[in-house]
């Protein structure tokens, strides 16, 4: 009779054993490879949460800078009818005098709503952060480094100088140059 040969040297207790050796060791495999898997979903959330954030902070500086860009562009607009009212021509009716008016208190309201405000610099102390001087001059009746004269108006954005007021300042040496040059 012909008896059958195992082709495995194992026993059954043995190849019970070795099969629990191998699942405990896929079972850590897997856990091993479920924790780096939960691991990289993380860090591709954090990720993503930053790439969100980043998008959004660059998005609001770029609207920010193009209003700013607007509003430096619309600065020359008003000072342009700031000029047509200040020169008083005898020709131009009250009609056409109070639309510009009109006009410009309306664009005065859209900066400030807008967070930009003009600076009334005249018979204020010069401050280098706030006024670009163009020129100065000696008034005895004014204190020294004083302005006398606004060429352009200054604009604010809370305590940001959005543009600087061009001035005469008062320079009460150069009185005293002359006085002393006699």
């Amino acid at each position: 009779m012909n008896s059958k040969k195992h082709n495995s040297p194992l026993t059954g207790a043995e190849s019970d054993a070795v099969t629990a050796e191998v699942q405990i060791v896929d079972s850590n495999s897997l856990h091993k490879e479920v924790a780096a898997q939960k691991d990289l979903n993380l860090r591709l959330a954090a990720d993503f949460e930053n790439f969100k954030r980043r998008s959004r902070e660059e998005t609001l500086a770029r609207a920010a800078a193009q209003k700013e860009s607007f509003i430096h562009e619309l600065l020359p607009v008003i000072d342009n009818l700031e000029r047509a009212l200040a020169s008083g021509t005898a020709s131009v009716s009250d009609q056409f005098h109070q639309g510009v008016e009109m006009t410009l208190q309306q664009l005065r309201r859209l900066l400030y709503q807008h967070g930009i405000e003009s600076e009334d610099s005249v018979g204020k102390p010069f401050n280098p952060y706030r006024h670009e001087a163009l020129s100065q001059r000696p008034d005895a009746a004014h204190p020294d480094h004083t302005i006398l004269e606004v060429f352009q108006r200054g604009y604010r954005q809370g305590e940001k100088v959005f543009r600087p007021a061009k001035v005469v300042v008062n320079d009460l040496a150069q009185s005293r140059q002359a006085h002393h040059a006699r």
